[in-house]
């Protein structure tokens, strides 16, 4: 779907302890011509216009605002909350942010496939917790209600944010 594809959560990921440990996790990917920085996946994916969207919700919803000179510091490893999240991990290819309940995670990678290819990654890790009725791990009712929703909005965010570079790397040429 939109030139995105579904795949395992790569091993030795920061996503990776995640599946290990119960939680539900998902992963996308996507390859994009060109070389692109992982400051500039991050910063694009956060200011597309759908995940503007996302933060417009969160600032009247929870009271969490941000903008896109956040999204800029965040990318460039500046500051370490942004929006609903902070920064649980971090190195020079991956991002794993935390939302403020620590129940979610979203998780950036990009892997150079030649010098004219970037491979890109976004997953997600649920937590579950046990359900005091039945001892049992759970995500809960309100995250698996939501959960179709959640794998077709992953989909769209990287696909924007890919769409969102492809468009600032036709500027250049």
């Amino acid at each position: 779907m939109l030139s995105i594809e579904k795949c395992p959560v790569p091993a030795n990921t920061m996503l990776d302890k995640y599946s290990i440990n119960g939680a539900y996790t998902d992963c996308y990917s996507t390859e994009i011509s060109g070389q692109v920085s992982f400051p500039e996946f991050i910063f694009s994916f956060y200011t597309t216009p759908l995940f503007k969207l996302e933060r417009l919700i969160l600032k009247l919803a929870v009271s969490k605002p941000s903008t896109d000179i956040q999204a800029r510091q965040l990318a460039d490893s500046v500051i370490e909350k942004f929006a609903a999240w902070t920064v649980e991990d971090r190195n020079e290819n991956q991002l794993l942010m935390c939302d403020f309940l620590r129940r979610t995670r979203s998780w950036f990678m990009i892997v150079p496939v030649n010098e004219t290819r970037t491979q890109l990654y976004f997953g997600s890790a649920i937590s579950s917790y046990e359900d005091p009725k039945t001892g049992r791990l759970s995500l809960g009712s309100g995250f698996q209600a939501l959960l179709g929703f959640h794998q077709i909005y992953s989909v769209l965010l990287l696909y924007s944010a890919k769409s969102r570079m492809v468009s600032q790397l036709s500027r250049v040429l």
